[in-house]
């Protein structure tokens, strides 16, 4: 027979193994379903009453729950409902693409409180440079959050291009021009005085988690395109992430739909981001020159000015923009037929420029899929802006708490 380990208090290694994962059932079930009183969560999870108290004390000493309102409209003594405490603890997601770097904290609400986008042309600065723009951001953002009483929990960093997660490697960002790069560490060695769990995910992926938390999907299948100068793909499937077998799903943007075209800076030709990617629309619609092709300015400040040629008819811009959705409907419709998801979200600069490009895409896609009506797919603009990936990593970072609250300590520094 097992002798069981007992800790400084009495407990047994088993005793504490539950308890940490019923703190993590509480937790979550307050996340997914609201505020709830102390018996309601007892009703709903299974726990005992007494248990429930037990846990819900020990996760409001530690900053993630606090008590509200009396829980109306249900029979009997209305009891105070728990819910999340958005006050003490924040994640940050943070993002290095080819025209900026940014960087967004959400609190365990899931609201964004403090945001940043910073113009970089990253393309063309050392890679110690970028990390370093990007760090100043996180900084900031960290500094004064802390100051008003607030703890960090984890940073997620998201890159576009191929990210071996477990190693925090980035195996090849073309766009960016990495290879091999041991992007963690480095990052590590920069924020290593926060003592935080740090993570490096894929844009895309971590882009299709955070759409997934705004959209109302009956089966958890959609497929986000997000588009910046590269063109990424995140697909998650009943709810769960796609990632394949060593985590390189979703490099879309490198199918190859125009055999012999324009060379990609993945080595190859023809790349579906060599037609639809935002350099691509952007060299169709304005000459060199042109403040519209300015990496300097803001992706954004771009955009607006396409939106505006666009809405005052310019011919130019245009015809830039419909060759860009016929391009965007045959690579969509590959995309349709292979992975049928309920949702395809157009995401970064194709939200955007949205009411030009969805039009003929969504009249395009029913004859490019085999299925009847397209599958039964629905074609959606982004509401993330993009601030899509740094959400997702957010997210990201917030899960962790969400599995394991007995690792966070209380808003004192302490645990409870």
């Amino acid at each position: 027979m097992d002798t069981p380990v007992l800790t400084s208090d009495g407990a047994t290694a088993d005793q504490l193994a539950v308890r940490r994962h019923n703190l993590s059932l509480v937790l979550s079930h307050l996340r997914r379903s609201g505020p709830r009183s102390r018996a309601r969560i007892a009703q709903e999870t299974g726990l005992n009453k007494a248990t429930v108290s037990s846990l819900v004390a020990e996760l409001v000493g530690r900053g993630l729950v606090e008590e509200g309102e009396a829980e109306r409209g249900r029979i009997g003594r209305p009891g105070q409902a728990i819910r999340l405490n958005g006050g003490h603890h924040f994640a940050v997601g943070s993002e290095i693409n080819v025209d900026y770097v940014s960087a967004l904290a959400m609190n365990l609400q899931g609201e964004v409180v403090s945001e940043r986008r910073v113009p970089l042309d990253t393309a063309r600065l050392e890679r110690a440079d970028v990390l370093r723009h990007l760090v100043s951001i996180i900084t900031g953002l960290v500094d004064r959050l802390q100051a008003a009483g607030a703890r960090p929990v984890g940073v997620t960093v998201a890159v576009p291009g191929l990210v071996e997660s477990a190693t925090g490697t980035v195996i090849i960002a073309p766009n960016l021009g990495w290879c091999q790069a041991p992007i963690l560490q480095e990052i590590t060695a920069l924020l290593g005085w926060l003592m935080l769990p740090i993570h490096l995910e894929n844009e895309a992926n971590l882009a299709a988690l955070a759409e997934l938390q705004t959209w109302d999907t009956a089966s958890g299948h959609l497929l986000l395109l997000s588009g910046a100068v590269g063109v990424g793909g995140g697909l998650v499937s009943g709810g769960q992430l796609i990632r394949g077998s060593q985590g390189f799903a979703g490099e879309v943007g490198h199918m190859q739909v125009d055999p012999g075209g324009k060379p990609c800076g993945c080595g190859h030709r023809g790349c579906w981001e060599t037609v639809i990617g935002l350099n691509a629309l952007l060299a169709r619609a304005a000459d060199p020159g042109d403040p519209v092709r300015d990496p300097a300015l803001d992706v954004l400040q771009r955009l607006e000015e396409v939106v505006a040629r666009a809405s005052v008819g310019d011919g130019r811009t245009l015809r830039a923009l419909e060759a860009t959705g016929i391009w965007m409907a045959r690579g969509a419709g590959l995309l349709v037929n292979l992975f049928n998801p309920e949702i395809l979200v157009l995401g970064g600069y194709f939200a955007v420029l949205g009411p030009w490009l969805t039009d003929p895409l969504r009249a395009a896609l029913p004859d490019r899929v085999f299925a009847p009506e397209a599958g039964g797919c629905r074609l959606e603009l982004s509401r993330l802006g993009f601030s899509a990936a740094d959400r997702g990593g957010a997210l990201r970072a917030l899960s962790l708490v969400f599995a394991d609250p007995a690792g966070v300590t209380g808003p004192t520094g302490t645990p409870p």
